[in-house]
C-alpha cells in the first residue's frame, strides 16, 4: 500500500463505525463483516474478496491504537485524507505534486519517498525511510530460576537471594553489536527486525528478520566481545520476596524483573519456580494444614480436651466428644496457610488412637474387667451381617 492509499481510504467508512467509536464496536463491526465477506462463505464472488481485504486492512489500523493514532493525525493534517492535485492534474486549488513532498520522484509517485513524512508514515506498516524504527526499543529477555524453600518459609513468606544469568547490552560496544560502535540499518527489514510473510486471505505475518537475528541493526565491524550480538552474558544477584502461602511447584512472575531491554525497551520479566521441602509434623492440603494428632483410647471413649500444635504459633485446644473413632478429622479455623487475599486457611486435625505396647499389672487388671464387662458386645457382628446379606 503506498502512503497516498493509506491516507485517501477512510477506513472508519469502510468498518461503519463513527470517527469516535470505542475498541469494543471497532472489534464488533470488524467481526459482524468478516464473516459476511469471507472468502470461504463467498466462493468466487471477486468482489467479496476484495471487500474482505478492504475490512481486513482498516481492522488492522483502527484495531491497534498506535496506528490509528497515526492513522488519524495524517489524515488531520491533510483534511480528512483529501489529496488534491496541483494545476494541470484535473483540478483543485493547491500548487505542490506529491514528488516534492514525500521526497520522491516529480509527477506524484509517492510510492517512491526516500525521507521527509515518509519516515512518519512508514512506521505505521513496517515501511519508510532510513530513519522510521532504527530507533526502535526492543524488550529484554524473560529469565526463569528456581528457588527451594522450607516448609514453614512457604507458608509464612521470605525473601531470598537469587543470582541469575541473563543477555545484558554488551558494555565492549554499549549494545551497538558494532566495534566501533556504528552498525547499520539492515537493508532486508529496514530496521524493523521483521520481515512479512503472506498467509492468504488477505492476512500477513510477520518473522524475525533472518539477516540481523529480529535486531534491526548489522554491524560493518562485529564485536570481539559480543560478536557482533549486542548482548553479552552477564550475572547478578537480586533479593526476591516470595509471598506467603506458594505451593511447591508454583511459578511465580516478577515483571520488570528479567534482562535489560535493548534501546531503552523494556526489561523483560523474571519466572521463579518454587519447591517446597517437607515437614516432620504438619502437611498440605490446599490452604489448609494437616497434623495426625494420637489420643488415648479413654480419650476416644470417654471423651476430653486435647492439647494441638500450630505451625510457628501457640498451641490449640480441641474439645474431643465422646465415643471419637479413630481416623475421625476435626478442624481448627485460621491456623492454616495464608491465602491470596491474605485470609488464612484451617488446620485439620486427624485423630489416631493409641494402642500401648507395654501394660501395667494395674492397667492389665482394669482392661481384662473391661472386656468382661462388655463381652455380650461384638463390633463385627454388623461386619458379617452385612457380608451375609450382600
Amino acid at each position: 500500500m503506498s502512503t497516498k492509499d493509506f491516507i485517501e481510504k477512510d477506513y472508519y467508512k469502510v468498518l461503519g463505525v463513527p470517527k469516535d467509536a470505542t475498541e469494543a464496536e471497532i472489534k464488533k463491526a470488524y467481526r459482524k463483516l468478516a464473516r459476511e465477506y469471507h472468502p470461504d462463505a463467498n466462493k468466487g464472488n471477486a468482489k467479496a474478496e476484495e471487500r474482505f481485504k478492504e475490512i481486513s486492512e482498516a481492522n488492522d489500523v483502527l484495531g491497534d491504537p498506535k496506528k490509528r493514532k497515526e492513522y488519524d493525525e495524517a489524515r488531520a493534517l491533510f483534511g480528512n485524507g483529501g489529496f488534491r492535485p496541483g494545476p494541470g492534474a484535473g483540478g483543485g486549488s493547491f500548487n505542490f505534486d506529491l514528488g516534492d513532498l514525500f521526497g520522491g520522484q516529480a509527477g506524484g509517485q509517492a510510492g517512491g519517498f526516500g525521507g521527509g513524512l515518509g519516515d512518519v508514515f512508514g512506521g505505521l506498516f513496517n515501511r519508510g525511510g532510513p530513519g522510521a524504527t532504527r530507533t526502535q526499543p526492543r524488550r529484554g529477555q524473560d529469565i526463569e530460576s528456581e528457588v527451594t524453600l522450607s516448609f514453614t518459609e512457604a507458608i509464612e513468606g521470605a525473601t531470598v537471594p537469587l543470582r541469575m544469568s541473563s543477555q545484558s547490552p554488551c558494555k565492549a560496544c554499549s549494545g551497538t553489536g558494532d566495534k566501533n560502535g556504528t552498525p547499520r540499518v539492515c537493508p532486508t527489514c529496514v530496521g524493523t527486525g521483521q520481515v512479512a510473510r503472506g498467509s492468504g486471505g488477505g492476512f500477513s505475518l510477520t518473522d524475525p528478520c533472518p539477516d540481523c537475528k529480529g535486531r534491526g541493526l548489522i554491524a560493518e565491524e562485529p564485536c570481539e566481545v559480543c560478536k557482533g550480538s549486542g548482548r553479552a552474558k552477564s550475572s547478578r544477584t537480586m533479593q526476591v520476596r516470595i509471598p506467603a502461602g506458594v505451593s511447591d511447584g508454583q511459578r511465580i512472575r516478577l515483571r520488570g524483573k528479567g534482562a535489560p531491554g535493548e534501546r531503552g525497551g523494556p526489561a523483560g520479566d523474571l519466572y521463579v519456580v518454587v519447591h517446597v521441602g517437607t515437614h516432620p509434623v504438619f502437611g498440605r492440603k490446599g490452604d489448609n494444614l494437616t497434623v495426625t494428632v494420637p489420643v488415648t483410647y479413654p480419650e476416644a471413649a470417654l471423651g476430653g480436651e486435647i492439647r494441638v500444635p500450630t505451625l510457628g504459633g501457640p498451641p490449640v485446644t480441641l474439645k474431643l466428644p465422646p465415643g471419637t473413632p479413630n481416623g475421625r478429622t476435626m478442624r481448627a479455623r485460621g491456623k492454616g496457610a495464608v491465602r491470596k487475599d491474605g485470609t488464612r486457611g484451617d488446620l485439620l486435625v486427624t485423630v489416631e488412637v493409641s494402642v500401648p505396647k507395654d501394660l501395667s499389672g494395674k492397667a492389665r487388671d482394669a482392661l481384662e474387667a473391661y472386656r468382661e464387662a462388655t463381652a455380650d458386645q461384638d463390633p463385627r457382628a454388623e461386619l458379617f451381617q452385612a457380608a451375609k446379606g450382600a
